[in-house]
């Protein structure tokens, strides 16, 4: 039943070699390695215009000074990031930049951040794309959650899939984005020059300030504010370092290309930022954290029914009018992006985790590919992860907004102060002035790049620790402090695993001592019996621990009856357990003869219904588990199938 499902939502397997594909030409490498940065534009100025209209309205006039303060700082990394891609053209990203330069403690410090980068991606996407939806569905308001549990389950279901997808089909979702984007700033700039812009659903209300700012941006707190809506505006920076850690899917010249791409993303993401913040001073957007307690209409707040659309969806009613297909349509662009910044995700996230794990940080069994040859271990950790984030904050997308803007710029500041340790190294190996000018120059820009993004990561703690960013710290450490305890726990079994020049590679035991487990005589005790045999061991009993004495009684008999030529031992077990007495006994006969090599034959039943396995095979589970942990034993498991593995056919007794 399970294997059906799996085939159904899946697919059935690919052949390995599938996994060859075409490099990436930049046309559509351009939409797929953009989608996280262009994204951000759903959401981004969002958590602008509310975070400043904690002060009134009058605040809210400054976004578009915000969003040139966070334009600056893009335009920093873009150009510091086509640097590290000419100077990494591997396809490492920030993980390899930062190991390779600052050690590996710095690593794993980046690799948990972008591992926590990749979960909030996915989370932050999925929960602003519900909210869409409940934009143009307002009944679904209150289900943002499940929303965007079931979007993250779809992308989920989608990835595990694997390679079936094309190319086009991820890449046409973004440039219909951009290009409707575009559209709206350009008509919208049109309309506001000849005075025919229209109003945003939200321009008629008030926005009542906070109790600490009812002046006001005044004083420490009005310039803190300032810095709060700056930094939870850096999440439109968020995805522009995706083109460097796929630097190898590129066609060639893939340094260079991948270089075009970013300033291309860089160029993109900043028209669309300012535009946005433009058109939505100049149409009277207001957006807050709470509604019902901050906006007013006509001196008194808005109902409990009232649900706050994103600026997104406004903008598409003030400049397309009363028309609902402009809503709609700006609603269906803006899910469609989000959508692929999630699926991004979930391409980003298992191949570092697959990265990682084979530097030994991260289990090793994320380094296996699923049948559709994806690596299906690190998307459904990623997926689990991510409906777990989702649901823990309630889809409210301002909070996780908060924990992803750290964990961006902890990855930003480690590999700007990797490159810097790079450019450093490499000036002390060049000579000749020109070449040692080019050399400063380039770490001229990363330390800008590194100030930068260091100052923007102290403003974020700063600013919004105790508004959730706490959590992405945590996050950030546990991840971590597991990533180093797996590194140590894999070097010390490599160590003690490890076959030295003087290892005796054909040692063999002096003797084998064969156990059989014995409940009842019945066919699978026979088999197993059988196979002991064929084994040839030193020597060879069958064991039967005695926790019903009748039914004890009864197999002796039928095993003296029946002639087996094999003697059994009948073990006392006074607390009805059945590993006890076999273990004590196993260790009796390791006390006697230490060299011994003691392999216990459990027979076992292979049903065919899951069912069955509840009511089958659990003591002999039980006692496997036992055994696995002394030395000098050998578990041998025979299998008996039963009637229902072969659908109806005849016994396999027959068979044999």
């Amino acid at each position: 039943m399970f294997d059906g499902l799996k085939r159904i939502l899946v697919g059935r397997p690919f052949r390995t070699e599938r996994l060859k594909r075409k490099p990436l030409p930049p046309k559509i490498a351009l939409p797929i390695f953009s989608s996280s940065a262009l994204s951000s534009l759903a959401y981004a100025p969002d958590e602008i215009l509310l975070t400043l209209a904690m002060a009134g309205v009058a605040a809210t006039l400054l976004s578009p000074l915000v969003g040139l303060a966070v334009l600056a700082v893009l335009l920093v990394l873009v150009f510091s990031y086509r640097q590290s891609v000419a100077a990494y053209p591997s396809g490492g990203g920030d993980y390899d930049i930062v190991r390779t330069n600052l050690g590996p403690r710095s690593g794993t410090a980046v690799a948990a951040a972008l591992l926590v980068d990749f979960v909030l991606t996915v989370a932050v996407s999925s929960t602003s794309a519900a909210h869409y939806v409940a934009a143009v569905f307002p009944a679904l308001n209150d289900s943002r959650a499940v929303i965007a549990s079931l979007i993250v389950a779809v992308l989920v279901i989608g990835n595990l899939r694997g390679r079936g997808k094309g190319r086009w089909a991820l890449a046409i979702p973004v440039y219909l984005f951009v290009g409707g984007m575009l559209a709206m700033i350009a008509v919208g700039a049109v309309l506001a020059l000849t005075g025919s812009l229209g109003q945003a659903p939200s321009a008629a209300f008030e926005i009542r300030p906070e109790q600490e700012f009812a002046t006001g941006l005044q004083g420490l707190a009005g310039a803190l504010l300032i810095l709060r809506a700056f930094s939870t505006g850096s999440a439109a920076l968020t995805g522009i370092e995706v083109p460097i850690s796929n630097v190898h899917t590129l066609s060639k010249p893939r340094a260079r290309n991948a270089g075009r791409i970013l300033l291309a993303i860089g160029l993109l993401s900043g028209v669309l930022t300012f535009g946005t913040l433009l058109l939505a001073r100049a149409t009277g957007v207001k957006v807050v954290s709470d509604p019902q307690a901050s906006l007013l209409l006509d001196g008194q707040a808005v109902g409990a029914d009232y649900v706050q659309a994103p600026v997104l969806t406004q903008l598409a009613e003030a400049v397309f009018g009363g028309y609902g297909l402009g809503l709609v349509v700006v609603a269906v662009l803006t899910v469609g992006v989000l959508l692929m910044a999630g699926n991004h995700a979930f391409n980003s996230f298992p191949n570092l985790a697959s990265h990682l794990a084979g530097d030994g940080y991260l289990p090793r069994q994320l380094r296996t590919r699923g049948d559709r040859l994806g690596f299906s271990n690190g998307i459904l950790s990623l997926g689990l992860a991510a409906i777990a984030v989702i649901f823990a904050f309630d889809g409210d997308v301002t909070i996780l907004i908060q924990l992803y803007v750290l964990g961006v710029f902890v990855s930003f500041t480690l590999s700007q102060a990797g490159m810097l340790r790079h450019w450093s190294r490499l000036l002390v190996q060049v000579t000749g002035r020109t070449a040692r000018a080019s050399v400063q120059r380039k770490r001229l820009l990363n330390l800008v790049g590194l100030v930068l993004s260091a100052l923007v990561l102290l403003v974020v703690l700063v600013t919004r620790f105790t508004h959730g960013a706490w959590l992405a710290v945590v996050g950030i450490v546990l991840l971590m402090a597991v990533m180093e305890s797996l590194s140590r726990h894999y070097r010390q079994v490599d160590r003690e695993l490890a076959v030295g020049e003087d290892q005796e590679a054909a040692a063999l035991p002096s003797r084998v001592h064969a156990l059989v487990l014995v409940s009842t005589v019945r066919k699978p005790v026979l088999r197993a019996i059988a196979f002991a045999r064929a084994s040839r061991p030193s020597k060879l009993e069958a064991i039967m621990v005695d926790v019903e004495s009748a039914k004890t009684e009864r197999t002796v008999a039928d095993w003296q009856r029946l002639g087996i030529p094999v003697p059994i031992t009948v073990l006392a077990s006074p607390y009805r357990t059945i590993a006890d007495p076999l273990i004590d006994h196993i260790r009796s006969i390791r006390r006697e003869s230490p060299r011994d090599l003691v392999v216990v034959y459990i027979p076992e039943y292979v049903v065919g219904h899951w069912w069955e396995q509840l009511v089958h095979n659990q003591t002999a589970l039980r006692v496997k588990n036992r055994l696995h942990h002394e030395p000098g034993v050998v578990v041998a498991s025979v299998p008996w199938r039963l009637l229902s593995t072969t659908a109806g056919t005849t016994e396999e007794s027959s068979a044999h």
